[in-house]
């Protein structure tokens, strides 16, 4: 698979969740931090599947606003002054340390106390520095081992935390948030942990369908647009290969587009995938070189009106669905 990953030394789950609530504290009286909303506490979340989060195990107890606007590629988000405002004032902010720069900076920069970085939440990199074919060094990718002095998580220097796209470490991070939610407002603790595990059902499930609907196979191996998917194919066996890397914004290279061909015909590949956000064009030109097909397969970075679904776990079903197609699935 197309996908070199840094190892995050971090403790078991359970210690990540203490490492990621280190940082919170409680807020005053009714836990309404941010002030207004009725009492709610205010969430401020970096991107989609953040927002998802807090609106699922928050319920009514949270007012949840998403600084990526649908639509919009969050890799590249830049955040206005009223959003760098509305991020100051907020009860508490989620995001996911490494895709969005501009968000991290802003986080640290904000002054709030409660914040939660969710990859501090499960573990990055766990299953050893690549998966899979790799082939970034072959053609210059953005995937090479990981260096001395690299920040854990950030996309730009090489690290994927497309961690959502795994079901059973978005539970993990889930049941994080959930624990957050719990220390930053106190009086409703009870409803955010039966939220908590009611998400945490749901997501359990899913990682069953995923399971079973991928046993039988005709091949393990798809072509993406850019490098989304590692920890989702690590899970279930798949090889991932990417026209780009993590960015989805790069060019691909000659040299990559001709691996492509070739490992679609030894890996009888039958379908090139493309995201709801993204241009499809580059996907396009490699099917129509191969004779391949082109297909949907959503990173879940946000949601508009292309989405395969409604929210997280429709698209992810909808994910499912297109793969079993591509790979001969049974």
């Amino acid at each position: 698979m197309n996908v070199r990953r840094r190892l995050i030394p971090t403790a078991a789950v359970a210690g990540a969740v203490t490492l990621g609530l280190a940082s919170l504290s409680a807020c005053s009286g009714s836990g309404s931090g941010g002030g207004g909303n009725g009492g709610k506490l205010t969430v401020v979340a970096s991107f989609y599947p953040m927002e998802y989060l807090a609106k699922e195990i928050g319920g009514d107890h949270v007012s949840v606003s998403d600084l990526t606007e649908p639509g919009i590629e969050p890799h590249d988000l830049e955040l206005s002054p009223q959003q760098t405002a509305e991020l100051g004032e907020a009860g508490m902010i989620l995001y996911l340390k490494g895709l969005q720069p501009a968000v991290d900076e802003a986080v640290e920069q904000s002054g709030v106390k409660n914040t939660v970085d969710a990859t501090t939440l499960t573990k990055l990199g766990d299953h050893g520095t690549e998966v899979g074919h790799d082939h970034g060094e072959e053609h210059g990718g953005e995937h090479g081992p990981e260096e001395e002095g690299d920040e854990p998580g950030a996309e730009d220097a090489g690290g994927d935390v497309h961690v959502w796209l795994d079901p059973v470490k978005y539970a993990e991070i889930a049941e994080g948030v959930g624990k957050a939610l719990e220390k930053a407002d106190p009086d409703h603790a009870d409803d955010y942990k039966k939220n908590t595990e009611a998400l945490v059902g749901k997501l359990d499930g899913l990682n069953k369908e995923y399971e079973d609907g991928l046993k039988s196979r005709s091949t393990d191996t798809f072509i993406t647009t850019h490098s989304a998917f590692g920890y989702l194919a690590e899970r279930y066996g798949l090889d991932q290969e990417a026209i780009v890397g993590l960015d989805p914004e790069s060019e691909p290279n000659p040299a990559r587009m001709k691996e492509l061909h070739e490992i679609a015909k030894k890996d009888k590949v039958t379908t090139v995938f493309f995201e709801t956000i993204a241009s499809p064009r580059t996907a396009e030109t490699l099917a129509g070189d191969t004779g391949l097909k082109t297909g949907v397969l959503d990173p879940l970075e946000g949601i508009n009106d292309k989405s395969q679904g409604d929210d997280y776990l429709e698209v992810m079903q909808a994910n499912l669905k297109n793969l079993q197609k591509a790979l001969g699935a049974k």
